[in-house]
């Protein structure tokens, strides 16, 4: 006899005498694949069975919680910078961040994002400690749940007359304007956005310090990444989808070997040198 699919079955009401009627396979999927709250007198039930499999049922339940914990943990840790601001009285707190400042071609992307006081998005970090497949996940989870995001970003022309660090400063400040609601306070990795009258934070490494930074630069990495995939069918040969525009081996050896094309950076080393142009040199860390 097997208690799957019974209508009007509730494992919590059954007496732990009864585990017998349950398969390992059923325990297994009821509290380990579909992750359903394990009630007290089944889990004392399941510490006493005979079956090494329903013990290893409980091991494995034991197990997530443990790993749930940890999360949340580490999840707070990532909010102590908010945490502060909203024990003020701020509310909207944005996380700003850019993806893109090595590349030999392309934009650079800035996001930005106001997260729910309550979101926890399980797994979230610094994009660039992330595969492409949980930082698709992320982006279309926090998307879905942010009180606002946006995305913006500095072309190619602008990195070659302003410089790469401008330009960046310029994506971080079009994201910022394209929030609605307009943030009270900012949170970027390791920049100021001058000239914007919002109260800001640059923190070193705020992409695995803040949770919001962290969800930004999830945002300006998947929408970098996706806008190079479509440049790859466009200017085909060399790479772009791979590489994402930085300076890998076979990527400099396609730039050497078929010239730039028109989204690569002119103001760049590697891109000069095969247009036999002279570098460039540019103050790229000067604020005044």
């Amino acid at each position: 006899m097997t208690w799957r699919g019974r209508v009007g079955y509730h494992p919590a009401a059954m007496p732990p005498t009864d585990l017998s009627h349950l398969s390992v396979a059923d325990l297994r999927l009821r509290y380990v694949d579909e992750g359903r709250p394990l009630p007290a007198d089944l889990e004392a039930a399941l510490a006493a069975e005979p079956r090494a499999g329903a013990r290893a049922v409980l091991a494995s339940v034991k197990r997530r919680r443990r790993s749930n914990r940890a999360e949340g943990q580490r999840l707070r840790n990532l909010l102590r910078y908010e945490t502060r601001l909203w024990a003020r009285g701020v509310t909207l707190v944005a996380g700003v961040d850019e993806a893109g400042m090595a590349p030999l071609a392309g934009p650079v992307v800035a996001a930005a994002c106001i997260l729910p006081r309550d979101y926890r998005p399980r797994g979230v970090d610094d994009s660039k400690q992330l595969d492409a497949g949980e930082r698709e996940r992320l982006a279309a989870d926090i998307k879905k749940n942010a009180v606002a995001w946006a995305v913006g970003q500095a072309e190619v022309g602008e990195i070659d007359r302003l410089n790469i660090y401008w330009a960046g400063i310029l994506s971080l400040r079009r994201a910022v304007l394209g929030l609605d609601p307009r943030p009270e306070h900012l949170l970027i990795d390791a920049r100021r956005i001058r000239d914007l009258d919002i109260p800001q934070d640059g923190i070193v490494h705020g992409d695995a310090l803040s949770l919001t930074i962290a969800a930004a630069s999830i945002l300006a990495k998947t929408t970098r990444d996706a806008w190079m995939a479509r440049m790859d069918e466009e200017h085909p040969g060399y790479g772009f989808a791979r590489h994402k525009g930085y300076p890998t081996p076979d990527h400099v050896a396609a730039l050497r070997e078929r010239g730039a094309c028109p989204i690569h950076r002119r103001s760049f080393g590697p891109v000069r040198d095969v247009l036999g142009l002279e570098a460039v040199q540019v103050e790229m860390f000067r604020e005044d």
